[in-house]
């Protein structure tokens, strides 16, 4: 009679699967890659809490204002950090190099104050708000001419809202882009 038992990755057929300390089975490879989403807004325990979320142009300033200090120090900046630096700006829609960074920092927080703040009464009672994930993909890919359809298809949780309401989100982004891109003109 033969016995079953058990191998050392703890499978019953024999087939050796990984092993070690950074083993994962691929049942929980499959539960964790489950739970990550961003059309339903579902992501990992790494977005669990309180997390804030920084789009280009705050990524931007942010890196603009530490080269400077760098330079001022006398420090020369790692290329990882000339790489990021290079592709913030590349994908940035909000900038005007005529507008000082503090101007440009209150701008770009009120207008996340304002996303992070928007609500929406759904027709059955019920109270809708922007996800940080919304927020911030929102500021990296509306531009002034954006419409509520594209917006949707970029950001495809964003059809929960009604039109009227993407349209409202979009003037708030619109705006703070003209404010922003129009000082100084």
């Amino acid at each position: 009679m033969a016995s079953e038992t058990s191998d050392r990755t703890g499978t019953r057929d024999g087939n050796v699967g990984p092993t070690g300390p950074n083993a994962r089975s691929s049942a929980s490879t499959a539960a964790m890659t489950a739970v990550e989403n961003a059309a339903e807004l579902s992501f990992g325990a790494e977005f669990d809490g309180d997390v804030q979320i920084l789009s280009n142009a705050q990524v931007a300033v942010i890196l603009q204002m530490s080269a400077q200090n760098a330079l001022v120090r006398d420090e020369e900046l790692h290329d990882v950090y000339k790489k990021t630096q290079k592709y913030v700006e590349r994908f940035n829609t909000m900038k005007n190099p005529e507008k000082e960074h503090q101007e440009l920092v209150d701008e770009l927080d009120n207008l996340q104050g304002a996303l992070t703040t928007f609500r929406k009464e759904t027709e059955s009672g019920e109270e809708m708000e922007l996800h940080g994930f919304e927020v911030a993909a929102l500021m990296n890919l509306v531009q002034i001419d954006t419409m509520v359809e594209e917006a949707a298809s970029l950001i495809p949780s964003l059809s929960r809202f009604p039109e009227s309401a993407v349209d409202e989100i979009l003037d708030l982004i619109r705006n703070t882009m003209i404010r922003i891109v129009s000082y100084g003109s």
